[in-house]
């Protein structure tokens, strides 16, 4: 049969939406261009974007060898799964599958982790794999004392010997992802000391010219779509590493599924992912319109105060090997190696007192702010805030506190910028070093900044935004130092790092050149999501506008709800805007809160099953208490919390008789889950959910994207915050046959005005969302369910 991009599209009839998108998306990016493309929920996106990709790959003359997907919303993630799996049951018997892989953190399959065994968790899995995977290759590297295969032949024995001696259960042998490993459950030690025999077994697999492909231990051809799951249960059984394993099978695949991280972060794209990142790859972004923030945060940078000790730790080590140990091994190699690097011992000494000087800096400026800002914190730090502290005026963009300090204290831009220079080697020494003496690494990255930077030595990380704090401009980048709750009791009592890890922050504010340069990389692709209106500002803050100008296609696509309409109701309720000044706190009885509380009830009483969004978790716990005491139906509130928690609570909301779910519009329950069938009969929308707008980091990106942008309220703040809106009300009709009610709460949204959104909604859901008074929403809501 002739290949088309039909024969890989997986259902018999495609949307006209549909066919339209797959064929715009394929002529774009044989020009070298990207489709810009808002579709409506449940009008097929991620069919739609897979199926143009695949014909790419799939089509030899192309130039295309991969998709990669990157969305940064694990159901998202769980539909382009299902989708790819789709697509391999509908092809013709003639055809191979459309290999597939799902990129996954060292936590999600260590065998070691997923088990909580041998003292490995996700709180310390990276640490402890570098650590193993060190001490491992020392013992089978060259000078080594064993081989790879005599260590897994040592693990495998251990186990069996555990099994002739009649032990049963858990300790026989290691379990995971169904399938039995063949080693303990207890990691294996050899001449002393622990090693992976995962890790092991994956060395021993590996060729000599390191084509890590050879060292999978199937065959990928038959195999189609691999989860996270599948890896694991496939490595586990053969006794392999899993995570080395789906690093080899990375440039082989023709879909690759993953995060923002896997395209956009510096240290993930140089150690694992940059192979993808060239013009045989078709890209897809998914929920396009978190790349801006998510990105944001990628390129953005920081180091804790634990880092930075850690860093003086490793200087001093090298400097002592020289200065104290005299002629030793180690003297010897600090010696080579900095005389084969222009790093001079000096320059070592030199970035140490630096280093401990700053840290007695931020010290100091720490108590400072407590002090000022929190008198008595010492009586009581457990009752201490999360706190920002910024190194300028984040309306003012000029030099930040700690350079003028820096170079008040003599240090001058040498200082900082070979700092970079300097950890790179302190890191080849250490590594060097660790591998012929086997000691373990030490720990150089907090738990925040563990994943997916894993791996990396402190002085590096530090040397790194060091070197970055100077050459970085002070309009788009903003210094502060941030301060996050935590409990220490092992710190001095009147000491804030009981209560606080504190993170030296250098932000991007505008992350737009950095999402266009990685853009461009890709040979094209589809950027995508339910809502990117308006399209002028999301193009110009993406820098897509930049390619275009470059010669890059940048061809947009709009496809609205297209179901019938008369299976929906769409209000924009002209009440009082829900903001804090008309609002007051959340125990104020205001006229403002209660009328809002009748409105909340009048669309909590719909029928089924009922979601309510609020501007934040403050606000979801008032309304959660408010509506208990109004409806009859049972009333659960989302908080901010953990996967497994979120999991739990949308499986009882989904269960029997119709509920109320008040949450965050800021939360991951109003974007990305699957509200199908008779899960959602109404959504109501509470105020417009701009973000907290007195933060100092706020306040420079609002300044940064002034200059940049010319309205930076606008860009910054208000387009993402309707875009979250718009993404809670598209929850509830997602087919043909859905019938459900969308509603707006706040003036905002009804009229007209200079603090009005109502423009940043597309023209389609102006015309629905016709605006209506406090007292005829009611009305409205009965007349709809009446018909229904």
């Amino acid at each position: 049969m002739e290949a088309t991009w039909r024969t890989v599209f997986g259902h018999d009839d495609p949307y006209d939406d549909q066919v339209d998108g797959i064929e715009t998306a394929i002529e774009a990016a044989d020009r070298g261009g990207f489709t810009v493309l808002e579709g409506a929920c449940g009008t097929g996106k991620t069919m739609l974007a897979l199926a143009a990709g695949i014909d790419r790959v799939r089509d030899p003359d192309s130039g295309f060898e991969r998709v990669m997907v990157l969305t940064s919303v694990k159901q998202q993630l769980r539909q382009f799964e299902t989708d790819l799996r789709t697509i391999n049951a509908d092809l013709p018997d003639d055809w191979r599958p459309v290999s597939g892989l799902t990129l996954v953190g060292k936590a999600d399959v260590c065998p070691y982790s997923r088990e909580n065994a041998a003292g490995i968790d996700d709180t310390n899995v990276y640490d402890r794999c570098e650590s193993l995977r060190d001490r491992t290759r020392s013992l089978v590297g060259d000078g080594g004392s064993t081989s790879a295969s005599a260590l897994t032949a040592e693990a495998r024995g251990q186990q069996t010997g555990l099994a002739d001696s009649g032990t049963v259960g858990n300790a026989r042998y290691l379990e995971t992802a169904g399938e039995p490993a063949p080693y303990p459950p207890s990691m294996p030690e050899y001449e002393g000391g622990e090693f992976c025999p995962f890790y092991a077994q994956y060395l021993e697999d590996l060729p000599d010219d390191g084509d890590a492909i050879e060292a999978v231990p199937f065959d990928l051809t038959e195999k189609g779509l691999l989860t996270s799951e599948d890896l694991v249960s496939l490595a586990v059984s053969y006794g392999t590493c899993p995570h080395s394993t789906m690093g080899a099978l990375v440039p082989e695949v023709e879909v690759v599924i993953g995060n923002y991280y896997h395209a956009f972060d510096p240290t993930t794209t140089e150690s694992f992912t940059g192979a993808l990142l060239d013009e045989s790859t078709f890209v897809i972004c998914d929920e396009a319109h978190m790349l801006e923030p998510r990105v944001r945060d990628l390129v953005s940078d920081g180091v804790g105060d634990e880092t930075m000790r850690n860093a003086e730790s490793e200087l001093a080590r090298v400097i002592q090997a020289v200065e104290l140990d005299g002629d030793t091994e180690d003297a010897r190699l600090v010696r080579a190696e900095l005389e084969e690097s222009d790093v001079t011992l000096e320059e070592c000494k030199e970035l140490r007192r630096f280093v401990a000087d700053l840290r007695e800096e931020l010290d100091r400026r720490i108590r400072s702010h407590l002090d000022r800002e929190h008198p008595g914190w010492r009586a009581d730090p457990s009752s201490l805030p999360d706190e920002e502290i910024p190194l300028r005026d984040p309306e003012t963009p000029g030099p930040d506190a700690v350079s003028e300090w820096a170079a008040e204290a003599g240090y001058d831009g040498g200082t900082w910028v070979r700092a970079c220079s300097i950890g790179a080697v302190v890191e080849r020494i250490l590594d060097e070093a660790e591998d012929e003496g086997g000691e373990a690494r030490s720990a150089s990255t907090e738990p925040s900044e563990q994943s997916p930077r894993d791996g990396a030595r402190a002085t590096s990380a530090v040397g790194r935004l060091l070197g970055s704090w100077y050459r970085r401009d002070h309009e788009r980048y903003f210094r502060e130092i941030e301060l996050s709750r935590s409990w220490d009791e092992t710190e001095p009592e009147d000491s804030w790092r009981r209560a606080y890890t504190a993170r030296l922050a250098l932000h991007n504010c505008v992350p737009g050149d950095a999402i266009g340069d990685r853009l461009a990389e890709f040979g094209g692709g589809v950027l995508m999501s339910a809502t990117l209106e308006p399209l002028d500002v999301f193009r110009e803050v993406t820098g897509l506008d930049r390619l275009a100008e470059d010669g890059r296609p940048i061809v947009e696509r709009t496809y609205p709800l297209a179901f019938p309409e008369e299976n929906r109701a769409s209000f924009a309720v002209d009440a009082p805007k829900f903001t804090y000044e008309n609002r007051g706190a959340p125990g104020e009885g205001t006229g403002t809160r209660r009328l809002y509380g009748d409105l909340l009830r009048d669309v909590a009483e719909s029928r089924g099953n009922v979601l309510v969004g609020m501007p934040n978790y403050a606000e979801a716990e008032w309304a959660a208490a408010h509506l208990r005491d109004r409806v009859a139906k049972p009333v659960l509130l989302d908080e901010s919390s953990g996967d497994d928690a979120t999991e739990a609570l949308k499986r009882e909301f989904f269960a029997g008789e119709g509920k109320v779910l008040v949450t965050s519009l800021r939360g991951t329950l109003t974007e990305g889950v699957d509200y199908s069938g008779d899960r959602l009969s109404a959504v109501v929308v509470c105020g417009v959910p701009i973000i907290n707008t007195a933060s100092p980091r706020t306040r420079a990106v609002r300044t940064a994207y002034d200059r940049v942008f010319g309205d930076g309220f606008e860009y910054a703040l208000t387009v993402p915050a309707v875009r979250k809106a718009r993404q809670a009300i598209g929850r509830v009709i997602r087919g043909p046959e859905e019938v459900g009610v969308r509603v707006l709460l706040d003036a905002r949204y009804a009229r007209e005005s200079w603090d009005g959104v109502r423009e940043h909604l597309p023209e389609p859901e102006r015309e629905e969302f016709r605006p209506v008074s406090s007292d005829m929403l009611s009305l409205g809501l009965e007349r709809f369910w009446d018909r229904h």
